[in-house]
């Protein structure tokens, strides 16, 4: 069984800088095509062309899996690689699920907070962990940018810990919510709170997954395979992915 994990890539509410996707019919491309060919638009199966679409889309759109790049220009002192450098192995993997839906929204997710939702599995290096923070309810609304919670830097650096390379979660991004740091940074002033679990990044090397969904189809926290291939977009930050998980 293969279980779809992905939103798709479209002008949908829940992205605040939209897709535009065009799409272009079998009859508006055949005198396009009629001229590749040399031939009539009758010569073709009844006048028809091919059907064509045109994406004009950030690389952070849809499901997608974030490069080192993304988080800083460096990464342990050497430039941080792009998506297109990556090993392909990392993003094919066991899967864990952490069942984090209890948490508040906005919340910090802490090392415990892990160990728990992990029920005693001891994560193995390169296993792909997925956080379900029920952010995937909201997909489709405006709401969906602010839901679930975030990854916290201590979090973060407990999984790197454990050898994890790529972690996903089924919100907008990995840390807390943006309008949450902010409202933080703005009471406090303290500026290390601000994207601390991505900025983890500067020192270790590692990626994400953002924009999950569906995960309450999978059959457990483990027992499946993670699929989350990034499209090959040169010198990129993010490469969109159709991500799966296999079940025997």
């Amino acid at each position: 069984m293969i279980v779809d994990l992905s939103v798709g890539l479209e002008d949908n509410p829940g992205e605040p800088m939209r897709p535009v996707v065009e799409h272009q019919g079998h009859a508006a491309t055949a005198e396009l095509v009629a001229a590749i060919f040399g031939c009539r638009v009758q010569d073709l199966p009844d006048g028809q062309g091919w059907g064509n679409d045109t994406v004009t889309a950030i690389t952070h759109a849809g499901t997608h899996v974030d490069a080192p790049w993304h988080y800083f220009p460096t990464c342990g002192g050497s430039r941080a690689r792009t998506i297109d450098e990556l090993p392909l192995d990392w993003f094919v993997r066991p899967g864990v699920r952490a069942d984090l839906r209890h948490l508040e929204r906005g919340a910090g997710i802490e090392p415990h907070h892990l160990e728990e939702a992990l029920g005693g599995y001891e994560l193995q290096p390169l296993d792909i962990v997925l956080l379900w923070t029920g952010a995937e309810d909201t997909w489709g609304t405006p709401e969906y940018v602010n839901a679930g919670s975030g990854l916290s830097r201590c979090g973060t650096l407990w999984l790197l810990d454990r050898g994890v390379k790529v972690i996903g979660t089924d919100a907008w991004g990995l840390d807390r919510p943006l309008a949450d740091l902010r409202a933080e940074f703005e009471r406090s002033g303290d500026a290390s709170i601000l994207w601390a679990a991505h900025r983890v990044g500067i020192e270790r090397e590692y990626c994400q997954i953002e924009k999950l969904h569906n995960l309450g189809a999978l059959p457990g926290a483990t027992g499946f395979t993670v699929s989350c291939l990034p499209v090959k977009v040169t010198g990129a930050s993010a490469g969109w992915c159709r991500a799966v998980a296999i079940v025997p």
